[in-house]
C-alpha cells in the first residue's frame, strides 16, 4: 500500500509517529508539499491531507477528480476554514454550536457587549483569537489587524479550561488545558489527557457525521446548560495523544482498502 502525506511538515510528530507505523507495517509512505504537483503516474492508495492552504486544498481537488481517496476531503477541510459556514451548518444540525456573528473588521463593530471572543473569520495558523473586555483592547486589536475578517461569539466563564477532543476515524482523544481566554487568576486543576463523560465523546462523534470528517478536533467550553462548540479543526495536530498515531495509520490502510475492493 502507498500512502501519501500532503502536508508542510512532514517531520510534525502525529505524522512522523504516523510514518514509523506505516512503514513497521511494510507500507510505502511519500510526501507532497502543498504547491506540488501530483503528476500523472500512478496514483497512491490514499492521501492524508494535513496542509490547508488553498494550494493544498487545490491539490487535494485535482487528486479527488482522478479517484483518489483524500482524508480529509477538500470541501471537508475548506468548509472548516470558514468559522461562517462552521457555524451555521453545525445549529442547522442541532450542534450547541456557540453563536457565531460576521462583523466584518473590528473597527466596523458597532455597539459591542463586552467581554466577548473575536477569531479570525478564516480559520489558519497564528490566525486571530482573543477576548476583548473593553473599548482600548478592541481599538488595540483593531490597529493589529486592520483589515482582518473577524467573527464574534459571547463570552463562556465556564470552568477556565479548554476541553479539547480529538477525533480520529471514530477513535476519541482527550486532553484538558488552562484557556488561554480565562483571566490568570482562575481556578487550578490538573491539565492533560482526560476522559470525557459518554455524552460529550458522543457529541464529537456526531460533529464528524455533520462535517464529513474523519479526522478532525473540537473545542468544547462548559456553557449554563450545555457544552459548547466553539470550533472545529479538520486535521489537527493531535500532539501527545497515546494511540493517535496508530489510529491514524489504521486509518489510511482501511480507507486504502476500501478503494482497492
Amino acid at each position: 500500500m502507498r500512502v501519501c502525506l500532503i502536508a508542510a511538515d512532514p517531520d510534525h510528530p502525529v505524522l512522523a509517529a504516523t510514518t514509523a507505523e506505516l512503514l513497521a507495517r511494510g507500507h510505502e509512505v511519500e510526501h507532497l508539499y502543498p504547491g506540488a504537483r501530483p503528476g500523472s503516474g500512478r496514483l497512491a492508495d490514499v492521501y492524508l491531507l494535513k496542509a490547508r492552504t488553498p494550494q493544498a486544498l487545490a491539490l487535494a481537488r485535482e487528486l479527488e477528480e482522478r479517484g483518489a481517496p483524500v482524508v480529509n476531503s477538500a470541501a471537508a477541510t475548506e468548509l472548516c476554514q470558514d468559522r461562517v459556514r462552521m457555524a451555521e451548518l453545525a445549529r442547522a444540525a442541532g450542534l450547541p454550536f456557540a453563536d457565531t456573528r460576521a462583523v466584518g473588521r473590528l473597527d466596523q463593530l458597532a455597539d459591542p457587549v463586552y467581554p466577548f471572543v473575536v477569531k479570525s473569520r478564516h480559520s489558519r495558523r497564528h490566525d486571530l483569537v482573543a477576548r476583548i473586555d473593553g473599548p482600548e483592547r478592541l481599538r488595540e486589536l483593531a490597529a493589529r489587524w486592520p483589515g482582518e475578517a473577524v467573527v464574534t461569539q459571547p463570552f463562556l466563564d465556564g470552568t477556565g479550561w479548554d476541553q479539547k477532543l480529538w477525533v480520529v476515524d471514530g477513535q476519541v482523544f482527550a486532553a484538558r488545558r488552562r484557556s488561554e481566554l480565562a483571566p490568570p487568576d482562575g481556578a487550578a486543576g490538573p491539565a492533560g489527557e482526560w476522559q470525557p463523560p459518554a455524552d460529550r465523546a458522543a457529541l464529537v462523534l456526531r460533529v464528524g457525521e455533520v462535517f464529513g470528517l474523519d479526522v478532525y478536533g473540537v473545542d468544547l467550553l462548559d456553557g449554563p446548560a450545555e457544552p459548547v462548540i466553539v470550533d472545529v479543526n479538520a486535521f489537527p495536530g493531535i500532539r501527545g495523544r497515546t494511540g493517535a498515531p496508530e489510529a491514524l495509520a489504521a486509518l489510511a490502510q482501511r480507507v486504502a482498502a476500501d478503494r482497492g475492493r
